[in-house]
């Protein structure tokens, strides 16, 4: 039998969509880089601040934009409870950042955990699980037609430049009035929210590869303005651009 627990950190260059699926609850977070993370239909962005749980038995796919190292703990079944939820992304606290570097020092093995360990591992589990109780609410977009993933393809390939929503529709075969619709009942929000969303997110994943100056991530991202674009990031994370990056390192 192995261990109750265990962990493990692994350094990856950009990776294209891999399905994930393991037989023990998951907590998947990177301790540098960024991960892009979907599951039935929903897509999340899992910097360093933050991570996912799963289920044991629950497929998601996992893509890595950029060179991201990962840390992972898995838990076996009978160790710990199962989540609430089968999929829940949390942004991690001190604690549970501190919890997952101490459990580092325990990888795969055969032999049974000392109890020091399942003590650590099974208090990184208490306070994990109790996040999940309050999911992260920020999510990438992510349709369920044909027509609206392929605009949001479309609009995610040219962040960076002047993007004209009527090219948009025109290139997936729909009406701008028509298109709106989609995106207002698949996404929840206009597309001129979703892509100040998929600008801001994209400026998360920059922020976490590299010490790039936030003024030169801004432009990257189609913005002008480091004023408009300190707003956007703001209005969607709660602070700002070089705040948020600083939270990857404490």
């Amino acid at each position: 039998m192995t261990r109750e627990a265990f962990a493990f950190t692994r350094s990856f260059a950009p990776t294209p969509a891999t399905e994930l699926l393991v037989d023990r609850h998951y907590l998947l977070c990177a301790s540098r880089g960024a991960l892009r993370l979907e599951a039935e239909g929903q897509r999340w962005l899992l910097p360093p601040a933050r991570a996912a749980l799963l289920s044991a038995g629950r497929p998601a796919t996992v893509t890595i934009p950029a060179p991201a190292t990962t840390a992972s703990v898995l838990f076996h079944v009978d160790f710990v409870p199962p989540p609430r939820e089968g999929l829940a992304v949390v942004d991690l606290d001190p604690l549970a950042r501190a919890l997952v570097a101490e459990c580092g020092g325990w990888q795969e093995s055969e032999e049974p955990l000392p109890p020091y360990a399942r003590a650590i591992f099974a208090a990184l589990a208490a306070v994990v699980w109790r996040l999940a109780e309050r999911p992260s609410p920020v999510r990438m977009p992510a349709g369920r037609s044909a027509e609206v993933r392929t605009a949001l393809r479309l609009t995610e390939e040219q962040l960076a430049d002047e993007v004209s929503f009527a090219d948009v529709a025109a290139k997936v075969g729909l009406v701008p009035r028509s298109l709106a619709r989609r995106f207002e009942a698949e996404i929840g929000m206009t597309w001129r929210a979703t892509l100040r969303r998929m600008r801001v997110l994209r400026a998360v994943e920059r922020l976490a590869a590299d010490d790039t100056p936030v003024t030169t991530i801004a432009h990257e991202v189609g913005y002008g303005s480091l004023s408009a674009f300190n707003a956007a990031f703001r209005e969607l994370t709660g602070t700002t651009p070089s705040d948020y990056r600083a939270t990857f390192t404490r």
